[in-house]
Order: C-alpha cells, then sequence, then structure tokens
C-alpha cells in the first residue's frame, strides 16, 4: 500500500487556484542547483570534495542523454511559472534560467558534444589548465588528483566516441585548423614526466608535507603520467592523424554539414541572446565597421602621420618601438598598465570586489594558437586569484599600443571586475554567480575598452588607435561569421576584414578566424553585448543631463551578474524610468 504525506494531500486539496508561483520557482531552482552541483566535478573538487577531484567531467553517452533530458524537463516546469508573479530578484533568476535551459533545449549536448574542440583549446587542453589551478596541499588531495590522471584515458575515451559519430554524421571540425590540433596534443607529450604541465601540482607540494610522504606521492603521479596520461595523449594524436584528421571536412562554414544552417541560426540567437537573423547581425557588423573607420582616420590624423591607412598600419606592424623586446618587457608593461587601471577603478565604481587577480603569461604549450589575452576566473572560496593571460609568442605580433585596451578587456574594468562582482553576489542562486552568459560578458569587456577614454587611460594617439583597432576586431567579426558559416565566404573573405581595416597582426588575424571557423557564433557576443550597453549609457544621459551618475550605472547594470540582453534592456530602462521620474 501507498501512503500520501500531508504536506502533498494538502497541496492536492488546494489545487491550481492556490499555486504559488514563488515556491513552484524556489523548489526548481533547487533541484536545477543539486543536479548542476553533482555534475559539475571541478567545483567540487575546487570545495574539497575529493571524490570529485579524483574524477573528470563525465562526457559518456548516458549522462550528456540525462542531462540534456532534465534540461528539458526544467524547461517545460519553467514555462509554466508565471513569472510576472515573482519579485524583481526572482524575475532575474528567470530570466537567465530560462536563458539556460532555453538554449540546453535549442542545443542539446548531443549535438553540441560532437565539437568538444576549437582550433586554441578544448578537452585535450583542459586538463593542463585544471593542472594550473589546482591545489593540492595536503595527502588525500594528491592521493584524488593522481587517481584523475590515472582515470583520464577513459575521459578521452568518452570524448572520442562522440568524434567517431561526428565523423559518422559530417560533424567534424575543418581540416584548415587540424594543424594547430595536432601541435596542441604533440605539446602534451614530453619525453621527461618532470616537464608536463600536469605533474606541477605534485612538483609544488608544500615543506610542511613529510618528505616521505612527498617522494612517494610525487613517484606515483610520475608513474600515473607514464604509463596512463602520456599513453592516452599518444593514442589521441594517433586517432586524430589516422581517422578524424582524414575525416575533417574542406568546408569552413558551419551550414556546410547537415542541416547546419538551421544550427547556425540557433547559435546566432543563442550567443547574442536576442532573436537575431544573420542577415541583421551581418549588416550590423557593415555599418559599425563604416564608423569605426571613420574614428580611425580621425586618430590617424591626430598622429601626424602623412600616407594612407595601409601606410599607416604598415608603419605601425613594421616600426619596433611599438612592440617589447622581452617576454618579461611585455608582462612588466601589462602588470603597469593593471595597476593604473586599479588606481581609476573608485572614480567609475562605488561597489569593488574583494577578489584580487593576477597577470600571467599563456603556458608555452598552447600559446602558438591561443588567443592574445583571455581572463581566467578566480574564486574567493577557495582562495584562487583571477588571471589576467598574456600571449608572449611571437612578440613581433604583440604590439603595445594595443595592450591598454586588451588590459581593460581582460582585467579591471573589464572581465575580472564584472565576474567577481557576480560570484560576490549574496541571497541568489548559485547558477546566477557563474552564468556565463557571453553577451553580456564579452559585451561588458568591450565596453569597459570604451570605458577607457572616460579613465583617461589612452595616453596618444597611437593608444587610442589600438582601441580603435580592436573595436574594430569586434565588428568585423559580426561580418566575418555571419560571412563564414552562412554566407559561404572563403578564409580570404574573411580575413580582408580585418587585415583592411585594423591594426591587427596578421598573426592575430589569422589565429582569430580560425577561432570563428571552430566555433560557429560565439564571436557575434562581443559587439552585441557593448551595442546595447552603450546604448542604455547614452539614453540615461540624454535623459538625466546631470543628474546621470555613471558609477551608479556601472554598479546597477553589473549588480544582478550576468543577464539576457533582453532582460538587461528592460532591467536598466527601468531604472532611468525610476530616475527621471
Amino acid at each position: 500500500m501507498r501512503f500520501i504525506t500531508a504536506a502533498a494531500c494538502a497541496a492536492l486539496l488546494a489545487g491550481p487556484a492556490f499555486a504559488d508561483p514563488s515556491a513552484d520557482f524556489a523548489q526548481l531552482i533547487e533541484e536545477y542547483e543539486e543536479l548542476r552541483a553533482e555534475r559539475d566535478v571541478n567545483r567540487r573538487a575546487s570545495q574539497g570534495d575529493l571524490e570529485a577531484a579524483a574524477q573528470w567531467p563525465d562526457r559518456s553517452r548516458e549522462a550528456v542523454e540525462d542531462w540534456d533530458a532534465a534540461m528539458a524537463g526544467f524547461h517545460g516546469r519553467l514555462q509554466g511559472i508565471d513569472s510576472e508573479a515573482l519579485d524583481s530578484s526572482e524575475q532575474a533568476s528567470y530570466a537567465v534560467l530560462d536563458h539556460i535551459l532555453g538554449q540546453s533545449v535549442a542545443l542539446p549536448g548531443t549535438v553540441t558534444a560532437r565539437f568538444p574542440f576549437t582550433n586554441d583549446s578544448g578537452f585535450h587542453t583542459s586538463p593542463s589548465f585544471y593542472a594550473m589551478s589546482a591545489r593540492v596541499r595536503t595527502v588525500p588531495e594528491a592521493e584524488a588528483y593522481i587517481a584523475r590522471l590515472n582515470a583520464l584515458p577513459d575521459s578521452f575515451a568518452d570524448q572520442r566516441a562522440w568524434l567517431e559519430e561526428a565523423i559518422e554524421e559530417g560533424w567534424t571540425q575543418p581540416r584548415y585548423i587540424m594543424d594547430g590540433v595536432l601541435d596542441q596534443i604533440r605539446a602534451q607529450i614530453v619525453d621527461d614526466a618532470t616537464e608536463s604541465e600536469l605533474y606541477q601540482p605534485l612538483a609544488n607540494l608544500p615543506s610542511t608535507m613529510d618528505e616521505a610522504e612527498r617522494e612517494r606521492l610525487r613517484a606515483e603521479g610520475l608513474a600515473a603520467i607514464n604509463d596512463e596520461v602520456l599513453p592516452a595523449y599518444r593514442d589521441l594524436l594517433e586517432f586524430f592523424e589516422t581517422q578524424y584528421v582524414p575525416a575533417s571536412r574542406d568546408s569552413i562554414g558551419i551550414s556546410e554539414v547537415p542541416g547546419g544552417r538551421e544550427f547556425y541560426r540557433a547559435l546566432v540567437r543563442s550567443h547574442t541572446t536576442l532573436d537575431l537573423t544573420p542577415e541583421e547581425v551581418h549588416e550590423t557588423g557593415v555599418q559599425e565597421v563604416d564608423r569605426i573607420r571613420a574614428e580611425m582616420d580621425e586618430a590617424i590624423a591626430q598622429t601626424g602621420f602623412e600616407g594612407s591607412f595601409e601606410e599607416f598600419v604598415d608603419y605601425l606592424r613594421t616600426d619596433e618601438r611599438f612592440y617589447a623586446q622581452t617576454e618579461e618587457e611585455l608582462m612588466m608593461r601589462a602588470s603597469y598598465l593593471s595597476k593604473l587601471a586599479d588606481d581609476q577603478m573608485p572614480a567609475f565604481f562605488n561597489n569593488l570586489p574583494r577578489l584580487p587577480y593576477g597577470v600571467r603569461p599563456v603556458p608555452a604549450n598552447i600559446a602558438p594558437n591561443y588567443t592574445t589575452g583571455r581572463y581566467w576566473a578566480g574564486d574567493a572560496d577557495t582562495g584562487r586569484a583571477g588571471g589576467y593571460l598574456v600571449n608572449t609568442y611571437r612578440l613581433d605580433q604583440r604590439p603595445l599600443y594595443e595592450l591598454p585596451a586588451l588590459t581593460l578587456h581582460e582585467a579591471v574594468p573589464g572581465h575580472h571586475h564584472q565576474i567577481a562582482i557576480a560570484q560576490e553576489l549574496e541571497d541568489v542562486p548559485e547558477f546566477r554567480r557563474r552564468a556565463g552568459i557571453t553577451a553580456f560578458s564579452e559585451g561588458w569587456g568591450l565596453y569597459s575598452e570604451f570605458l577607457g577614454l572616460d579613465m583617461g587611460f589612452y595616453q596618444d594617439p597611437y593608444e587610442n588607435f589600438g582601441r580603435l583597432s580592436y573595436e574594430m576586431w569586434r565588428a568585423c567579426r559580426l561580418v566575418a561569421d555571419t560571412g563564414i558559416h552562412y554566407m559561404g565566404w572563403s578564409r580570404e573573405e574573411a580575413e580582408s576584414c580585418f587585415l583592411d581595416n585594423s591594426a591587427l597582426s596578421p598573426l592575430n588575424v589569422t589565429s582569430e578566424v580560425s577561432r570563428y571557423i571552430s566555433w560557429p557564433g560565439q564571436a557575434l557576443a562581443y559587439k552585441t553585448g557593448e551595442i546595447l550597453i552603450r546604448e542604455l549609457r547614452a539614453e540615461g544621459e540624454e535623459r538625466l543631463g546631470a543628474d546621470f551618475d555613471l558609477a551608479e550605472f556601472h554598479d546597477v547594470l553589473l549588480e544582478d551578474g550576468a543577464l539576457p540582453l533582453s532582460a538587461l534592456e528592460n532591467k536598466m530602462r527601468a531604472w532611468i524610468d525610476e530616475r527621471a521620474s
């Protein structure tokens, strides 16, 4: 006999007329967060869960299908909750969760798992990045880390199964990017296991640990690398060389795979968080290219240079004064600029995060195909600072006049500030603190480059031209990404927008276009988000006049963490209306 609880009986008697949207939403969030936390082994490991620290994320077919089914179920339940009946904080949570779950349904894991890598990173480089942030301080933590090393072959086997399915379905990555991917895999195969990135957490065991234990753990770690990790990478390299690369496609646009055009339209909606078509995004890009190019011509005139745009860019690309002579010089310049930005922050923000950040070089084994800079999020809960990564490979391709804009974007007031503020939110679900909504976060990063004008950060017309060149970079992304993946453009056509309208180095252009080829749609988020943020600021300045407070505008914009752009627009227009009244 099955008994019904008193609570369930009361719920049945109450009926739908007495439904509580807030309670239903809270229950859905609790279940979603519980499943999400269970699956996020890296997060659990960082919080001290030794069982999780001994595992890699489960990418088996069963796990991915279960996740897809769970997300579809959550999304269906969410649609049945009246968001208008929720309070303002709950409505923000609803908007974020609706975006996350909606994209999980539109782009399920069983589809996206076919592309577990891009031109510069992926499942094959994630072990190195995990090792960079792993904090191994005790014997149990070290033993769990060694267990994770031993589990790498099984993790690669799960990924290989998805790649084999991708080959069968014609959903491979383009052959054009594969030489770089092969180089990344080869870079992990070292002759001496002590030189492996994965050994470093064990090499840096604390001196307070018993010496005999340190030696035992290091020996076991080296054995794991020699017996499991390196053979796994060798097998992976052989698979790529003999099976995947020969089956990779000659085309570069995702529209060339079966069902690729509809897939790209879904990617556009996902990465912009708006109901936009590829054609609309492309046209916005064309307009932005024209606008920014006019501003670049003005900046050139301010330098006093006499000559054409092409001659000016050639001058920037070839004059040694614009380039660091050593890796240390580049890192020192990036560190100096970071501190200059720190010094300006209280004038533009009332709310500053507690978490610090550092300036770090991109690891040498991935630097040749890696982007020019990136932010690596920290975690105050586990004592890990954020990281502004600077690529020191090929110094003649890393101009100093672009470094101020890059620093503002990746460090502060860009990614570190925005992400650290979100992590410190109180009384919100955990997914709000860590929501990865690219259009918001990258839109904010690009807006931060623009904010450098208010901060007086650009010291001469060359650095301002570098800022404009970076803005042109993101505008050309709208043109090139849609051109490649929807309009049948060649790589040369895509690269021409960057080479003809910016001072980006040829190496940077090649790396970036390779990234867009291998990661369709993601590059559309930056300009889309930045355009909206600048429009909202301009509207606030116009309507509020002298009463417009820029620091308050920034604080309000960031105070709820990352939001879909439609939710951000509604929120900020409501704030402007309230201040205007």
